[in-house]
């Protein structure tokens, strides 16, 4: 009899979307990565497909110097050099790299803009979520912009700037004050979770300072206007 035991890991739905390359430069590759395809491969062969493994028949030298989540589509920089390794690398530990969100939101929020400040700390007993932990989390803080609102269908969108860059920080900083991200399987409740059949985040802007010392930004946005 043929054993038709189900892994024992979450296996990743088929990202059939190709992975956007938007520059190429000796130090470095930028992406637009579509949602449901892993920056790194997952845990079992089913999960292979990646970022990196897509990019390394062309790029073997490639190197991931940051992620996105799964379900999370938008901008990566890959490193191709150790230079540019280095100094990513830098950067994103001193905070320097900016990075901009958009996320389409449950319910109508009021203010046009401002901050959610809230420590994040994980939340063992309910892996892989994290929590809102006032004794042992980590300070957290997202600026938020109210870019539309439609109330026939109980729907914001928004535009994020992280601060820091904890784990689930903006799906929980939104889940916190009653605005869930649509789609998001571990913070939305039941409504908002039906309402989209992808996380509704997206990382629509990049700007960072390159090897070579010049300024550098992107900004690819989704066209996800709620009229």
């Amino acid at each position: 009899m043929t054993d038709v035991t189900p892994p024992a890991y979450y296996i990743a739905p088929r990202c059939e979307e190709e992975l956007q390359i938007l520059h190429v430069d000796d130090d470095l590759i930028v992406v637009n990565k579509p949602a449901f395809l892993y920056t790194v491969p997952g845990r079992g062969p089913e999960n292979s497909d990646s970022v990196i493994t897509r990019l390394q028949p062309d790029y073997p030298e490639a190197v991931i110097v940051h992620r996105l989540d799964l379900d999370t589509s938008g901008l990566l920089v890959v490193a191709r050099s150790e230079r540019a390794r280095q100094v990513l690398s830098q950067q994103i530990r001193d905070r320097e790299i900016q990075k901009t969100y958009q996320a389409v939101v449950w319910g109508i929020i009021e203010q046009d803009e401002g901050e959610i400040n809230l420590p994040i700390g994980k939340d063992w007993e309910n892996r892989p979520r994290c929590k809102i932990d006032y004794e042992e989390g980590k300070a957290s803080l997202t600026y938020f912009t109210v870019e539309q609102r439609n109330p026939d269908t109980h729907r914001t969108l928004v535009t994020l700037k992280p601060v820091t860059g904890r784990q689930h920080q903006l799906r929980l900083h939104l889940k916190s004050i009653g605005h869930p991200i649509l789609g998001c399987d571990l913070y939305a409740h039941d409504e908002a979770l039906q309402a989209e059949p992808r996380l509704m985040l997206h990382a629509c802007g990049l700007a960072f300072k390159h090897p070579d010392g010049q300024m550098v930004s992107w900004d690819v946005k989704n066209d996800w206007g709620l009229d």
